[in-house]
């Protein structure tokens, strides 16, 4: 008798689990990869990727880039970032790094959790976590953000600074760049995040709060 995966995809947000070893090691669904010049973006009735925008400046994006699944940027979120009034309502966005070149979406890959950084979009706490492809051993020497060479940080910092320039001029940047922060503080990040997703969700896969807590 077929079960329901064999008809059905499962919801990248509610559907996909976040990982047995999160907040360190997690799940990332991935939207955009480093060769994109159009913003996709998860479509949150249906599942499927949706084309959001043309990419507002020249600059690509540096690395992987997408959302943890069953996370939730509330006020748990918020509280963490300075001047946060709320989260953004959107799953976390996490940005992973591979040594290869990786160049399709719609994928789910192991990520492995060393940093992050703290951004204000519109007075909306909207934090990328940074973390690497699990099984990528390059990258073993890193276990915090402090270990990545300064120009990939700022690289990374200084495309989320300028990824929603309106290059007409006609409107102010709505992003601030409140800071960097390390694996500690990153997983404490998500760790909020699961409980504002658990709270937000209920019903939604299995509870988290539990391991959280312990």
């Amino acid at each position: 008798m077929p079960n329901s995966f064999d008809r059905y995809r499962a919801h990248p947000w509610h559907g996909l689990p976040i990982g047995d070893n999160a907040p360190e090691v997690v799940e990332a669904y991935i939207e955009i990869t480093p060769m994109d010049t159009v913003k996709y973006e998860i479509d949150k009735r249906t599942g499927y990727l949706r084309v959001d925008r043309p990419q507002g400046s020249s600059a690509l994006p540096p690395t992987l880039y997408g959302f943890i699944p069953r996370t939730y940027c509330g006020d748990r979120v918020a509280a963490l970032t300075p001047h946060a009034e709320i989260g953004d309502h959107d799953p976390l966005d996490i940005c992973v790094l591979s040594q290869q070149r990786i160049d399709r979406a719609d994928i789910v890959v192991p990520a492995r959790v060393v940093g992050g950084i703290q951004l204000l979009d519109d007075g909306e706490a909207d934090d990328k976590i940074i973390a690497f492809l699990e099984s990528d051993t390059v990258f073993n020497y890193a276990s915090n953000l402090k270990n990545l060479p300064t120009a990939v940080v700022n690289r990374i910092v200084h495309y989320f600074a300028t990824y929603k320039i309106d290059i007409t001029g006609e409107k102010e940047n709505s992003i601030e760049v409140v800071g960097t922060y390390g694996a500690d503080h990153a997983k404490e990040v998500i760790a909020a995040s699961i409980l504002d997703y658990d709270e937000k969700f209920p019903s939604e896969g299995r509870r988290l709060t539990d391991k959280i807590a312990n």
